[in-house]
């Protein structure tokens, strides 16, 4: 089969063979926003040579912006729950294979708020496997961070912070960002950044900090960076239960070393799982609708 995750800009697919193992993987800046409407064609060329016949699909494609949307399965919801309300498109929209789209997930707090993910449950899927049924913590570092609360092989709550966004807005685009330089990371600074979070204070407090210390000269221009990195990491994990236990991670690389370090910082142990989680999530997905063999 293949698996593929299709966010808003960037898409990735994969081939599996039929135990689920990865084959071969591809990846391009072509997410959704770039497809002008236009998902068979690029998704045709994206996959030019791969005949299999089962084609799974996660993340925005099954938005309202995608090319189906897909309505949210709500938590607490297992393989078994998600695999149910897979939708299959029309058997001619796709040069007659079988495609079917992963649907996203919403998630309520005590109050009744709504959060919600799509692509990043295939993740989640794919770990549900290798984990204990315990309860267990995953983060999923990213432009929108999703923490996430497994338990009994169930995805039963989960928050979103918008974490790397703010991150690219106040550097790019905030008076935070006039007095950076470009320059390799600083673990130094970043652990400063990260204690900095949780002293008193909230977090639009303490990201003036990051103008203070550098008009001062208590941090170089090129520390300025992972400094406001490690505060916000920092601010995102203030909420971390101190008997949180071992922290599972999914993510790109430089990502998962970042969290790790804060999460050392914290006393958190962490494990790092592979990106390939979300192409084992699509296939234990068709596994468990009965799309396989």
């Amino acid at each position: 089969m293949i698996a593929v995750d299709w966010g808003s800009t960037s898409l990735r697919v994969f081939r599996l063979d039929a135990s689920g193992h990865v084959r071969e993987q591809r990846r391009s800046a072509r997410g959704i926003h770039a497809a002008d409407g236009r998902f068979a064609d690029v998704l045709r060329a994206e996959i030019d040579g791969w005949d299999d016949p089962l084609i799974v699909m996660a993340g925005m494609v099954g938005s309202r912006q995608g090319w189906v949307e897909v309505p949210y399965v709500d938590c607490p919801a297992g393989l078994a729950g998600i695999a149910s309300a897979l939708q299959r498109l029309p058997a001619d929209a796709f040069a007659g294979r079988e495609v079917w789209i992963v649907p996203g997930l919403r998630s309520r707090d005590d109050s009744g708020a709504c959060d919600v993910m799509r692509g990043e449950e295939t993740q989640l899927c794919g770990l549900l496997g290798e984990l204990a049924p315990q309860r267990q913590t995953v983060c999923l570092p990213g432009t929108h961070s999703k923490r996430v609360t497994l338990a009994d092989g169930r995805i039963e709550r989960f928050a979103t912070a918008m974490t790397g966004e703010l991150f690219e807005l106040l550097c790019s685009h905030s008076v935070l960002g006039r007095l950076m330089r470009p320059g390799e990371h600083d673990a130094d600074a970043f652990a400063q950044g990260v204690a900095h979070a949780a002293r008193a204070g909230d977090l639009l407090q303490h990201l003036f900090a990051v103008r203070t210390l550098g008009l001062f000269d208590a941090l170089r221009p090129e520390q300025l960076r992972p400094f406001l990195s490690g505060l916000l990491i920092g601010h995102e994990l203030n909420d971390l239960p101190a008997d949180a236990g071992r922290v599972h991670l999914v993510g790109a690389a430089s990502l998962l070393a970042a969290y790790t370090a804060a999460l050392a910082l914290r006393g958190h142990a962490a494990q790092a799982h592979s990106e390939l989680a979300s192409a084992h999530g699509c296939h234990a997905l068709a596994r468990q609708a009965g799309l396989l063999a």
